[in-house]
């Protein structure tokens, strides 16, 4: 049996996909968490093999999730299922320790599959992702990175708690951090993408697909 959990701030996507998974014999979905914090509880317990994780949810986001759970439980699959397109965010999340990336617009039938295929210790790349992996490592594709893709776990953590005009202090306090640590890695996010305000962070963000 595979016990699945979900981890989705919509109800409906919740109760749609449980239904769906009922149809197969081998599947249970034992939990679902609405946010972040509430997917840390959930692995703390570890009485799952796999965790379906949205990205953009309140309070904790699943990029923010995925680091923690990848701290406390480094063997548990986590397939991250999100409205983002690929592009936007999967190579970025599998080099940072997700299982695998799926559009919430893909087969319900490749969901599936993809549970299977992590749960048995293996990435899920779609063709499309593998179609970028092959471009980033062609001579010369990896200057064909988007600028973001090249940010480190915090650093991305950081710029997306910024673009979406989250204070520095408040920043630092939630993520546990000094306020000149957020700074430094405000400043590096900011030279990396070559940017000079918060205001053109949030940009950068909604023109890429990256915030909502």
């Amino acid at each position: 049996m595979i016990r699945i959990a979900i981890v989705d701030d919509h109800a409906m996507v919740r109760a749609g996909l449980r239904q769906f998974f009922a149809d197969e014999v081998d599947f249970k979905v034992v939990a679902e968490a609405a946010n972040g914090r509430e997917a840390l509880d959930i692995v703390r317990q570890g009485e799952i093999d796999v965790i379906l994780l949205d990205i953009s949810m309140p309070g904790q986001s699943g990029v923010e999730a995925l680091a923690g759970i990848r701290a406390r439980a480094p063997d548990l699959p986590v397939l991250i299922l999100s409205g983002f397109p690929e592009e936007h965010y999967a190579i970025t999340l599998l080099r940072q320790g997700a299982s695998g990336y799926l559009n919430k617009d893909c087969d319900p039938q490749e969901i599936v599959k993809a549970i299977r295929t992590v749960v048995r210790g293996r990435k899920y790349i779609t063709a499309g992702i593998a179609e970028r992996l092959a471009d980033n490592l062609a001579p010369g594709g990896s200057g064909d990175k988007p600028p973001h893709e090249l940010l480190s776990e915090r650093e991305l953590q950081v710029f997306l708690r910024l673009a979406r005009g989250e204070a520095i202090g408040q920043m630092a306090e939630s993520m546990s951090l000094s306020v000149k640590t957020v700074s430094t890695y405000r400043t590096r996010v900011m030279e990396k993408l070559q940017l000079a305000s918060n205001s053109d962070l949030t940009y950068y963000a909604l023109k890429n697909g990256l915030i909502q």
